[in-house]
């Protein structure tokens, strides 16, 4: 009999004292629970869990939207590298002109007047066919290459396929922008969700630091629990600074790729549509960048160029035959040597290169050599290429897979973190649990928006290598 009065006062006293934690927990502030955009049922034995897809964070209010098509826009519209490209493009057809010009007539007027001393035709140094008679003529020449053997006809070939090897590396460049400017953008959508989920960090964790200060106020947690809790908002806010500065850097590289020096901010807006999938094997995307990879094409055409201009250098030792006219009129002069008032002539001149020290001969041997270095220079591309695409499609694939992993994580560490939080809440458990709880929670929240974001990232880039790029 006095063991069971012992025992029913001893309840009494505890339940007395759980109903004043419980009355007490009640009037403080509410531990931070996880937003998701739908609850799915879980276990019996466990709370709801939360969706495995956390929502997006929010981009930040201030700043204009900006999406990756708009971005690669004003970064093919604004960064100099196109604009360098586009005129050296520009400069290489006037080349083409250069050359040509020595198939056409070349035509040249001359207007002279003399007033000389008669005895000073033959003046001192040499003996010379000279002007220095009293006169005033005017007249034009004409002379016109016939033939060379297509020495020049060779030239303007390689200049030619020069002019469109440099639109196709205008091109590649264009490509390499595009590349640069999504790259830049899925790095700055990647540090604005790390922001945001270090902001949500911190009024996370400053609400389990005050919940934990007014329970140690109230004799009800140790300032032990207090320490971990103000740890842990020191570590969130650390985290939080870090990430404001990778976002600010982020965004001076993206507006660096978009062709300003203004510290423009944008409010990124990411594709809501799920990513596309890739291809199951990378064996047809290299097919498909071996035939139109800009950067390729304008080797060969430039390996093209080299074989002609090679041509063109063997054949400076062929003969050069020119057609040369002159007419004109000498209205005042001397009669004794000016019989008419008009003079004209025409003749057809054969150059023949004799000997020039072997210039030629090794002009046309640097330039053969030249040739297959470019030819090498294509094969190499072409096993640089193959590698290149293998790598993008296995850093996309394994991207594609982490998406999921993270999911699952993120899942994972919601229910943890509200187990974790019950447990705390009812005295089952230390702050270190609910610590280590919200640690993980954090670190898949970023792992998600990471690997969201990379695979964005590895999609560009397997564009890139297979040539697909706008």
């Amino acid at each position: 009999m006095h063991k069971c009065i012992t025992f029913l006062t001893l309840w009494f006293v505890l339940w007395s004292l759980a109903l004043r934690a419980q009355e007490s927990i009640a009037k403080l502030p509410d531990a931070p629970q996880i937003q998701a955009q739908a609850q799915q049922p879980g276990p019996a034995s466990h709370p709801p869990a939360v969706n495995p897809v956390a929502p997006r964070p929010s981009a930040p209010a201030a700043g204009k939207p900006l999406t990756r098509q708009q971005a690669e826009q004003l970064a093919l519209k604004d960064n100099p590298r196109i604009s360098v490209a586009a005129l050296l493009s520009l400069a290489q057809r006037q080349v083409v002109r250069e050359t040509r010009s020595a198939l056409l007539p070349n035509l040249n007027g001359n207007v002279t007047g003399v007033d000389a001393e008669e005895a000073s035709r033959i003046s001192s140094g040499s003996l010379a066919a000279s002007r220095l008679l009293y006169h005033v003529g005017a007249g034009v020449d004409l002379s016109q290459l016939i033939t060379d053997f297509g020495y020049t006809r060779n030239l303007v070939a390689s200049s030619f396929l020069q002019a469109k090897a440099s639109e196709r590396q205008s091109e590649a460049t264009r490509e390499d922008v595009v590349l640069a400017a999504d790259f830049a953008f899925y790095n700055a959508l990647e540090a604005q969700a790390t922001l945001q989920v270090a902001k949500s960090t911190v009024n996370a964790r400053q609400a389990v630091t005050d919940q934990v200060n007014a329970l140690t106020v109230n004799k009800l947690k140790s300032t032990l629990d207090q320490s971990f809790a103000q740890v842990n908002l020191s570590q969130a806010k650390l985290l939080d600074l870090d990430s404001q500065n990778q976002f600010d850097a982020a965004m001076a590289s993206l507006n660096e790729v978009l062709g300003t020096t203004n510290d423009e901010q944008y409010q990124l807006v990411d594709d809501p549509s799920p990513p596309e999938p890739i291809a199951p094997s990378a064996e047809a995307i290299m097919a498909l960048a071996l035939q139109q990879r800009p950067d390729l094409l304008a080797l060969k055409l430039a390996h093209d160029a080299d074989v002609r201009f090679a041509r063109a250098q063997r054949d400076q030792l062929l003969p050069t035959v020119s057609g040369l006219g002159i007419v004109g009129a000498t209205p005042v002069g001397s009669s004794q040597y000016f019989t008419t008032n008009w003079y004209g002539a025409a003749g057809v001149n054969i150059g023949i290169p004799v000997f020039n020290g072997f210039k030629f001969q090794a002009q046309a041997t640097e330039a053969k050599l030249r040739a297959k270095a470019s030819d090498e220079q294509s094969r190499g591309l072409i096993d640089r290429i193959v590698r290149d695409v293998r790598t993008a499609w296995l850093r996309a694939n394994t991207a594609q897979q982490r998406m999921s992993v993270t999911d699952e994580l993120l899942k994972e560490a919601n229910i943890a973190l509200d187990l974790a939080d019950t447990r705390y809440r009812l005295g089952l458990s230390s702050i270190v649990e609910l610590s280590q709880a919200q640690l993980q929670q954090t670190q898949a929240q970023i792992a998600q928006a990471n690997a969201r974001f990379d695979y964005e990232a590895d999609l560009a880039a397997l564009r890139f290598q297979s040539g697909a790029q706008p």
